[in-house]
């Protein structure tokens, strides 16, 4: 069950990855003469998504290392 939460997760960051870059896309193709607070804001979308992302990635790991220490303290459990 946590693979799947996993790979869930890792789908999710490379999403706001994408949609930060998505909307700096934006700022950077605009033809307005004062796209420069466009621009600003793309980069700082695309900051908080990596930031974000980063987040997610590492709970979910935080989770799965907690999931597998509990599982293996159980006897005859997580030895084959």
């Amino acid at each position: 069950m946590a693979g799947m939460l996993q790979i869930l997760t890792y789908l999710l960051a490379v999403y706001l990855i994408f949609k930060g870059v998505e909307i700096l896309q934006v700022g950077l193709a605009s033809n307005r003469d004062g796209r420069g607070g466009v621009i600003a804001i793309g980069f700082i979308s695309l900051a908080i998504c990596f930031a974000a992302a980063a987040f997610f990635v590492n709970m979910q790991d935080e989770q799965a290392k907690s999931m597998q220490r509990s599982a293996t303290s159980l006897p005859n459990f997580g030895n084959p």
